[in-house]
Parts: C-alpha cells; sequence; structure tokens
C-alpha cells in the first residue's frame, strides 16, 4: 500500500486533492530541499549546508538553541549551524528546521498566538512522554515533530475559510460526533478538514510517512486498532501519544480545549498500555516540562 491509497479515501479524487493543494498551503522552504539532496548523497557537505543556514539569522540562531537543548543532551554545545547539523544529523536537523520555520510561513495573526504556543507545549510533553512511556516504539524526535506539525492544517483552514473558526469552535466541543467530520460539515461547499490539510502540508514538506498518516488520522478512533490496517504502528502510537499530551496540557492550564480525550482517551489508554489511575502522576511530572516550553 502506498501513502497515495491513505491520501485518497473514496471521498477525496484528484479534483479535490488538486483544490486542497490550492488552499494556500505554504511552499516548502528551499533549505529543506537542499537537505534533502545532501541526504541522497553518499559524502553530505555538512560545511554547505551550514553556509546557507547561517544566510537565515533567525533559522540560525534557532537551530544552534535546539541542538543545545536539554532534549537531546548532548555533553558538547553547537556554536554554529554546521556544529548543530553534525550534531543532530541531517534527518533530525530537517525535521528540527522544518518545526522552526512552520511559525514563520504565516503572517502574524493575534488569533494564532496561543494556537502556536500550545502547539509547542503539546510538541514538548509528547517528545517527553515518548521517552517515559514509549518503550521503544517511538522515537522523542518523532514525537516532538508530530506534535509541533499535528495541527498546522489550522492556521491555513483559518486563513482560507472566513466561516472556521466558528466551525472549529463546534468541533472542539463536540464530543459525539468526530472532529474532521464536523468540520466537513461546516464547510459543505468545500468538504474538507485540518487533518487532510496538514497532512498535504507536512507531506510536502518532507516529513516522514509515519508523521504525516499519523497527522491524517488523529482524530480517527479506528486509527488507534492495533489491527487497523490504515496506519502503521508507529503511526497509532503517535496519534495516542499525542492525544494524552494534549489531555495533560488541558488538565495543567485548561489550554488546547477540545472534546477529544472523551472520544478517543479510553482507546489511547488501551493502546499506550496505561490505567487512567496512572494519569494524576504523569500529569504532575508533565508540569515540570511545561516549565521550559518559552
Amino acid at each position: 500500500m502506498t501513502p497515495n491509497d491513505f491520501l485518497e479515501p473514496p471521498a477525496l479524487d484528484g479534483v479535490l486533492e488538486q483544490t486542497l493543494k490550492d488552499i494556500g498551503i505554504p511552499p516548502r522552504p528551499e533549505i529543506l530541499e537542499r537537505i534533502a539532496a545532501e541526504m541522497n548523497n553518499d559524502d553530505p557537505n555538512f560545511r554547505h549546508l551550514g553556509q546557507l543556514i547561517e544566510a537565515d539569522v533567525s533559522l540560525a540562531a534557532s537551530l544552534v538553541k535546539t541542538a543545545n537543548s536539554p532534549f537531546f543532551g548532548f555533553r558538547g554545545r553547537a556554536r554554529s549551524p554546521h556544529d548543530a547539523l553534525m550534531m543532530l544529523g541531517l534527518d533530525v536537523a530537517s525535521r528540527a528546521i522544518a518545526g522552526i520555520s512552520l511559525r514563520k510561513a504565516f503572517p502574524a495573526d493575534i488569533r494564532l498566538e496561543r494556537f502556536w504556543h500550545a502547539s509547542a507545549e503539546i510538541a514538548a510533553l509528547s517528545g517527553w512522554l515518548s521517552q517515559v512511556i514509549g518503550k521503544g516504539k517511538l522515537r522523542a524526535d518523532d514525537a516532538h515533530t508530530y506534535g509541533l506539525f499535528r495541527d498546522c492544517g489550522i492556521p491555513v483552514m483559518l486563513r482560507r475559510f472566513p466561516s472556521y473558526e466558528r466551525i472549529l469552535a463546534r468541533a472542539n466541543d463536540d464530543a459525539v460526533q468526530p472532529f474532521t467530520l464536523v468540520e466537513q460539515q461546516g464547510l459543505s461547499e468545500f468538504p474538507t478538514d485540518h487533518a487532510m490539510v496538514g497532512c498535504l502540508l507536512s507531506q510536502n514538506w518532507l516529513l516522514p510517512e509515519e508523521i504525516f498518516l499519523a497527522i491524517a488520522h488523529h482524530h480517527d478512533l479506528s486509527a488507534l486498532d492495533s489491527a487497523n490496517a490504515a496506519v502503521s504502528t508507529t503511526s497509532s502510537y503517535m496519534i495516542a501519544i499525542g492525544q494524552l499530551a494534549e489531555h495533560i496540557l488541558q488538565e495543567l492550564t485548561g489550554g488546547s480545549h477540545t472534546s477529544e480525550w472523551t472520544k478517543l482517551g479510553a482507546a489511547c489508554l488501551r493502546l499506550l498500555n496505561l490505567q487512567e489511575s496512572e494519569l494524576p502522576f504523569l500529569r504532575d511530572l508533565g508540569a515540570g516540562v511545561l516549565e521550559a516550553v518559552e
């Protein structure tokens, strides 16, 4: 089964897929293409890539800061983009740069300030949870990237559809219907949702298949079934970790309000092999993780 099999369910024909691409998904940053090209070389030119990154002062500073963060736990410290690339490796560095570039790809909008901060918090919690309860099933950097990009379709939808903010509020409050179904019904003249748009964006930005498929299915109860063939076990685990991270965030701060845990929580706990009684302990530890999020 190929990625296109997942991106083209019966309700999604070629015309609609092209229309989705025309919504206004931000173009892929050129540096991601350069890194992808170097990854295909037997002898990647880290120094040249470092020089390209240095041309963007903000990106360079953010990448160095990322490499020096406690999240990776390196003993040495990066002093330049070249150092950061050598320490992280091109695969992880590419995803870090994608995450850094995501917010910059959208015009400043006061409505999105809380959204970006909540995304950073969910990403931090997701990376931490993958280490605490992951048991080797999910890399922390994959979980972190997924958390950053999971809802990246929302700013695209807000920019494209004037009525989307109202539809989003209704989807967040609905404790019965699937989140994406509420979106599709609200946009009846253009029945799409933020999960599919986010999937297309993350695929276009060269994120791994397991991440962009998890984004596409992160509101699907069936994707949390270990016997489900629609996504890999890694993608299912990503979805469950992300939902738990969001639930912990809601419990701790009241932020990122949704009703998704009511619909998906039990399936997440089964997949993660957790008991409801263990959640207060994880919530208390998670408070310390959030303190480090800027």
